[in-house]
């Protein structure tokens, strides 16, 4: 049986780590960011993910970031999924337990990247995790265009089944036909994320849970709202908060996420708009088309 975790449905955000120009994590910033979800709507933070640029920072770093989020969610019961996969399952298993121990209320877990595990090495490896870190929820992580391997359905609803603390997946494989098929036939209080924005409403339409979101970093309040809409069956209200969106959430992937991102929140005063190599700031002609965007929807 599924453990039960009643709290992980709706809108998370997956957060972005804000840098200074000398690379450091700019922490008042980020404190100031996580406020602002909460302030707006968002329960759920989701810090170290791929928007959080974890790929880039130290485990010492990643600690740190997930430690701010857990002290000013917590402080509003605000719930944390922290970000802890990697392609080293003894790594993912070390990094789980700490951030367990830092007082995460779960943890999502990447596919295996560049390694490219076949399905059998993709079940072996959550399910080795899943039993070195009992009693935690664990979400599971299908992003292919990430990773280059895509976590079957099949194998999702096998460690569903098997392991009561492997409790969700964030589905951003974009394979309808695939997601349909984990929502038809997953276990009792198995949920199911939306990993891409754009495609949201329509799996709600099919039975998922929720989203897990970059355009919430840039506007949680429109975004937590039209999950919320959508998960109540509001579905006129809902696509309107969509289509208003959608010109964004398309944007925030015309270059390597989460560089759109963070211009846009740059624009906004929010953050400066500071990456790690590889990643760099957006092209001009991207800017301009971001500006237009951003002057259409009037948000």
């Amino acid at each position: 049986m599924v453990m039960q975790v009643e709290w992980m449905q709706g809108c998370a955000t997956a957060l972005i780590t804000p840098f200074r120009k000398d690379g450091s994590i700019d922490e008042d910033s980020f404190r100031l960011l996580v406020k602002r979800q909460i302030e707006n709507g968002v329960k759920i933070l989701v810090p170290c993910g791929t928007t959080g640029e974890s790929a880039t920072m130290t485990e010492a770093e990643r600690l740190h970031v997930i430690r701010i989020c857990i002290e000013v969610a917590h402080k509003d019961k605000a719930k944390v999924i922290a970000g802890t996969g990697s392609n080293n399952t003894a790594a993912t298993i070390d990094f789980t337990r700490k951030v367990r121990e830092l007082g995460a209320d779960a943890a999502l877990i990447v596919a295996p990247y560049y390694n490219k595990p076949s399905q059998e090495g993709l079940y072996a490896h959550f399910a080795e995790v899943a039993r070195s870190v009992r009693d935690f929820p664990i979400v599971i992580y299908n992003v292919p265009g990430r990773t280059s391997c895509n976590i079957s359905a099949e194998t999702t609803l096998r460690l569903a089944n098997d392991f009561e603390n492997i409790v969700a997946t964030k589905e951003a494989s974009g394979n309808f036909s695939q997601i349909m098929q984990i929502c038809a036939f997953r276990p009792r209080g198995f949920k199911v994320f939306s990993g891409d924005d754009a495609i949201t409403l329509p799996l709600i339409s099919i039975g998922a849970d929720g989203l897990v979101s970059v355009v919430s970093n840039e506007f949680p309040k429109e975004t937590s709202e039209m999950v919320e809409k959508a998960l109540r069956g509001a579905w006129s209200s809902a696509r309107r908060l969509h289509y208003k969106l959608l010109p964004l959430m398309e944007a925030n992937f015309i270059e390597p996420s989460p560089a759109p991102c963070k211009f846009v929140m740059s624009q906004m005063g929010l953050c400066e708009e500071n990456l790690r190599l590889p990643l760099v700031p957006i092209s001009e002609p991207s800017r301009k088309k971001i500006k237009e965007i951003l002057e259409r929807i009037k948000l």
